[in-house]
């Protein structure tokens, strides 16, 4: 079997290897905890410290949060927003993986391309926005096209650079048992640089829930940017706006969490001792 087969679901998981994951769900999980407690006490502690309408204890927050959720319009605009990045993330991971891979293994296009990435990268994307808005409409496109333009140059540089470093031995190896180009990007290119993937996607979960806030603040009625800034701040209904701030951590930590659970099922051969 290729080195790489397990961490596509080839063999099942045993007891002994699922063990290690408990433990360290059980880990995450105790941290987690301790961070929101430390995360109320400090909200509660500013709260105390300001002593303003604008700066509500969490227990007055959370009431009306969970009644939101349940009974208003927020977990709508939670739906419309997680789609959103959703869209974004599929669209750039599927379109910058094989460019990303492509550049790292033909130096050429990787001399002829990587100025021009090395250029364009740094620049913030969201200063693009205007011009996204009048090209593309201010519909739903232009707001997933945004964020799926800052996730796909961040993808695109670390896959480059991750099959860049492939050691060419690797690829004789499993050439040397007859594999094909299908066999090579199933067994070796994919999964060597599904790592990546995953890494850069962790780190930029954050920015693409900062940049979708940005963006659901222009043109729409649907989504935890309109919601927090139009049902919230501008109608001063202070709790509201804070239940719709916590929904968008929620959404961005639950990002977080699928796509690190991701990276750790799918890379166990790194953690076993495999070809890296």
């Amino acid at each position: 079997m290729y080195p790489f087969a397990r961490a596509f679901g080839a063999e099942s998981m045993s007891y002994a290897e699922l063990s290690p994951y408990l433990r360290h769900i059980a880990a995450r999980l105790a941290n987690l905890t301790l961070a929101l407690v430390l995360f109320v006490l400090g909200w509660a502690a500013l709260a105390a410290a300001l002593h303003r309408e604008i700066m509500p204890y969490p227990w007055d927050v959370w009431p009306v949060f969970v009644d939101e959720m349940l009974h208003g319009t927020l977990w709508h605009h939670t739906q419309v927003s997680a789609l959103r990045v959703l869209k974004a993330i599929g669209a750039a991971t599927l379109v910058a993986t094989p460019m990303g891979m492509g550049l790292g293994q033909t130096r050429v296009l990787n001399r002829l391309f990587s100025p021009l990435i090395g250029l364009v990268h740094p620049i913030p994307k969201v200063v693009f926005l205007p011009v996204i808005l009048v090209v593309l409409g201010i519909g739903e496109t232009s707001k997933v096209f945004l964020i799926a333009l800052i996730l796909f140059f961040q993808i695109l540089v670390v896959v480059r650079d991750e099959a860049a470093s492939l050691r060419p031995e690797l690829i004789l190896s499993v050439r040397s048992l007859g594999a094909g180009r299908r066999a090579l990007f199933r067994y070796v290119y994919l999964p060597a640089s599904l790592p990546a993937v995953l890494t850069a996607l962790r780190v930029s979960v954050g920015t693409a829930v900062a940049v979708l806030f940005i963006a659901e603040q222009y043109a729409t009625r649907e989504g935890l940017g309109y919601y927090i800034m139009q049902v919230g701040w501008q109608r001063l209904r202070f709790p509201q706006m804070y239940a719709g701030i916590l929904a968008m951590s929620l959404l961005g930590l639950t990002l977080y969490g699928v796509v690190d659970a991701l990276e750790r099922l799918t890379t166990r051969w790194r953690r076993a001792g495999g070809v890296t």
